[in-house]
């Protein structure tokens, strides 16, 4: 069984090698031709033709700028992960696998209709038999062989780049391909998801946090390729005039989210590193919730401290402070003058404090593109100083900027280093 599975496997991998080169060749002949747009939006297209895997690897893009240049990384922020719905029949069939037993011995039903779909996985809302009320995230099929196929041949081109180019190894091309492995594979063990929930749901028991939640997962019904969930009922935490009817106080509900969040910082063994107005919800009860932890943050005890001191810097616009800590927590071949580094970060700082008057309508859209392009730019200024960072770094400093956006949106007044209610060091 193991070998036909090996040899079925290898027979997959080849066809999806074969797919991919073919796909690459294409886009190939279209640019010599001069049929092309420009660069960056010509490798997004031809990502999202691709599929999962590569999909997934342009969401990395347009999140790390730390690792790649400011005009690709803009253009995968609109790298598309819609992907068709599977049949309903398939996904009943799957759950029936996965659970090994009829499915109403377990939900008393489950909506056809999907909620969402997505590359990896697909979303269905259920009941159980038992009566709660759930959501179940179905692993599409074939999806982590795609994945191993299409990532095993990226290192190897890597790996011969490399060698062919001995100047791109301080850039770790293979290096890059490891963590994006790293990175997607926990992505599709929902087992890794479903510890995350609960490990951050323990943290809010131990720190006695009553005002925010995160789904309850049903072990009974859940597997590495399906995770059923609590459902949570609310809006998206930008939501300002549906969040008045659920908290009389949209400014408490705004730094109960963000107190959460910086307590994670030390009390809890990851931080959410994905906190875009669709992953922070407020229920219909008044709680924050946080949902979706596929995607979370480790610091390195190491790194912790160099991260605590960049916070407390900014905090006071301590310039000098900031740049002390960036360099502490970059990596670098070449001695960074801090005096330098803390001018052109107070330069960033006035253009950031104008970034978005408050009297401008918040727009999703325009949002996002202003958290990346200050966080591309302060990666930027580390860079032109000779720094290269981790891409954790990079992940918590574009949680901080998500919630400075929130900040305009809920509570334009508040000054999110000085508001003794928050406690971001706690």
């Amino acid at each position: 069984m193991r070998l036909m599975s090996t040899v079925t496997n290898g027979i997959k991998g080849a066809f999806r090698i074969g797919q991919t080169v073919s796909v690459l060749g294409r886009t190939g002949i279209n640019w010599l031709r001069g049929d092309r747009p420009p660069t960056p939006r010509l490798l997004r297209q031809t990502f999202e033709s691709l599929g999962a895997t590569y999909i997934k690897l342009g969401q990395f893009i347009a999140s790390s700028p730390t690792f790649f240049p400011k005009e690709y990384v803009e253009e995968f922020q609109h790298c598309l992960d819609r992907t068709p719905n599977l049949p309903f029949g398939v996904i009943k069939r799957i759950i029936r696998e996965e659970l090994g037993r009829p499915l109403e011995e377990v939900y008393s039903e489950i909506d056809p209709v999907a909620l969402a779909s997505a590359s990896i996985a697909q979303v269905h809302a259920a009941r159980l038999v038992s009566g709660e009320e759930v959501v179940i995230k179905v692993q599409k099929p074939g999806v982590e062989n795609i994945l191993l196929t299409d990532l095993n041949f990226l290192y190897l081109s890597a790996r011969i780049l490399e060698t062919l180019a001995p100047k791109l190894s301080w850039t770790s091309m293979s290096g890059i391909v490891e963590e994006i492995q790293r990175t997607m594979m926990e992505e599709c063990d929902f087992i890794k998801e479903a510890n995350n929930l609960k490990v951050f749901r323990d943290f809010l028991h131990d720190t006695h946090n009553e005002d925010a939640a995160v789904p309850r997962v049903f072990e009974h019904c859940s597997t590495r390729r399906i995770l059923t969930m609590e459902r949570f009922h609310g809006v998206s935490l930008t939501d300002l005039e549906s969040i008045r009817g659920y908290a009389r106080d949209p400014e408490r509900t705004l730094i109960t989210a963000m107190n959460t969040w910086f307590s994670s910082l030390t009390q809890c063994e990851f931080f959410h590193a994905d906190v875009h107005a669709g992953n922070l919800m407020v229920l219909k009860d008044g709680r924050v919730g946080f949902i979706d932890f596929g995607i979370v943050g480790r610091i390195k005890p190491d790194t912790w401290q160099a991260v605590s001191d960049f916070i407390s810097a900014v905090m006071v616009g301590n310039f000098e402070g900031m740049a002390d800590a960036m360099i502490r927590i970059g990596i670098t071949r070449q001695t960074v003058r801090v005096d330098d580094l803390a001018s052109d970060l107070r330069r960033l700082y006035q253009q950031m404090d104008r970034m978005v008057p408050d009297e401008v309508p918040y727009e999703a859209e325009q949002a996002e593109d202003d958290v990346n392009h200050i966080l591309m730019d302060m990666v930027k200024i580390g860079e032109s100083h000779g720094l290269h960072f981790p891409r954790e770094f990079a992940l918590l400093l574009k949680q901080f900027l998500y919630f400075d956006r929130y900040v305009h949106i809920l509570a334009p007044e508040m000054d999110v280093f000085m508001d003794e209610r928050l406690n971001m060091l706690h």
